[in-house]
């Protein structure tokens, strides 16, 4: 017997009991006040994540260093501010329910990272599941919602990735709202992260349940080209694109599309990269960063950090994107900004360079979502190049430029 518990008067199994009570009081306010918090993630989440690199493979001291890099390389500066643990972090449950993490790689707990990562003035994100095991057969969250979120909200998480691996019978709206409420009555403000990969059409009902939810399966660091595991498809960087057809409308300040995590830095050539963190931003994506933070090349800095891509992303319009036009393997997007400003975006999406001419005065762009018109025959607008941080005139002129395959010309519109 615990001579703790015994000196006061408290056995084991009345702990047990107490415990229980505790979690079903929890459940009953949380249905009373059934909600997720506000005035979180009134733009875009930004920060790092440690799957599409290491997978598996994390462990306390990783993410310290992690959280060191986000620091040195600019990162921090440039807006990004979450260092998410992924998939593994995970250990066992004790005899009241409560998980712990892998003392092995986590020897000083999630509470002490968390400080560490705090003292840095960055956040520090964590992941779990629906189903009783995660995607990498660790445990999760099922049938003990309220237990985890007390425990994030303890240690200080401020970030929680829900996945949806082993879920057989259940009703997503039902799981993830039960994660809402038990994250709301655990009382610590936590970015909510839907990652139920689009398969129940999120963006129909998670804008009450969380602040982000995957629109798709997973990315690969593939332009073009998916790849087959055979059970299931890892998306190209265009492939994802593509699937966000039609979702503009259900996003905005506190609820994001989430075309999945950046796979800049992790394989793919600087233009693809490029383009990739390009339309990441005109579609208002989250941008969670997941190459190695501690060796980056200078062009994956360059790309990562750039501060007028940057912006169009963050604007606090938080408006997505939209496909203008197509041709000849170029699409033309647009996304109306704060102040009356626009982006521009030609994308190649072939292998070879493509000229192109684009005659502002012959060309009507609006936006009936946003009601934003941008009636280039009666307003001029100064062209600002985002990459390469030039100006190229006014709309006054014909825009002609060489876009290069697999790459983007990404400008900036702004009214004089």
């Amino acid at each position: 017997m615990n001579t703790n518990c015994s000196r006061t008067g408290i056995t084991p199994l009345l702990l047990r009991t107490m415990t229980v009570i505790a979690i079903v009081t929890l459940t009953t306010f949380s249905t009373v006040m059934a909600q997720k918090f506000k005035g979180l993630a009134e733009t875009p989440p930004m920060g790092w994540n440690s799957w599409n690199k290491f997978g598996p493979n994390v462990n306390e001291q990783m993410i310290r260093e992690m959280a060191d890099a986000m620091v040195t390389s600019g990162m921090k500066a440039a807006g990004y501010e979450y260092i998410n643990i992924d998939d593994t972090w995970e250990g066992e449950r004790d005899s009241l329910g409560f998980i712990h993490p892998d003392s092995a790689r986590f020897p000083h707990g999630m509470k002490a990272l968390a400080d560490y990562v705090h003292s840095k003035g960055l956040k520090l994100g964590i992941y779990s599941d629906c189903g009783y095991r995660t995607c990498a057969g660790r445990i999760a969250s099922r049938g003990h919602e309220f237990q985890d979120a007390l425990s994030f909200a303890k240690w200080g998480i401020d970030y929680l990735k829900y996945d949806w691996c082993n879920t057989e019978g259940l009703n997503p709206v039902g799981a993830y709202t039960t994660m809402r409420d038990a994250l709301h009555a655990a009382g610590r403000p936590i970015v909510f992260s839907i990652c139920e990969w689009g398969t129940n059409k999120p963006w129909l009902w998670a804008g009450e349940v969380g602040n982000l939810w995957r629109t798709t399966e997973d990315i690969s660091a593939n332009f073009e080209k998916n790849i087959d595991h055979g059970t299931w498809i890892q998306l190209s960087v265009m492939s994802i694109l593509d699937l966000q057809n039609g979702l503009r409308k259900y996003a905005g300040p506190g609820h994001w599309n989430d075309p999945d995590m950046l796979e800049v830095g992790n394989g793919m050539s600087t233009s693809e990269d490029r383009a990739h963190f390009s339309m990441w931003c005109m579609l208002a994506a989250p941008l969670i960063a997941g190459n190695d933070l501690r060796d980056m090349s200078p062009e994956t800095k360059a790309i990562l950090e750039n501060k007028g891509a940057i912006a169009v992303d963050q604007d606090s319009l938080g408006i997505e994107g939209f496909k203008y036009s197509a041709r000849d393997s170029v699409e033309v997007w647009f996304k109306p900004l704060e102040k009356g400003d626009w982006a521009m975006c030609f994308l190649n999406r072939s292998v070879t360079p493509k000229k192109i001419a684009f005659d502002f005065n012959h060309e009507s762009v609006s936006d009936s979502l946003s009601g934003r018109v941008a009636n280039f025959g009666k307003r001029v607008y100064m062209i600002h190049d985002i990459w390469s941080s030039k100006e190229m005139g006014t709309t006054r002129e014909p825009l002609r430029a060489v876009v290069p395959g697999h790459d983007v010309l990404m400008l900036r519109l702004t009214s004089m």
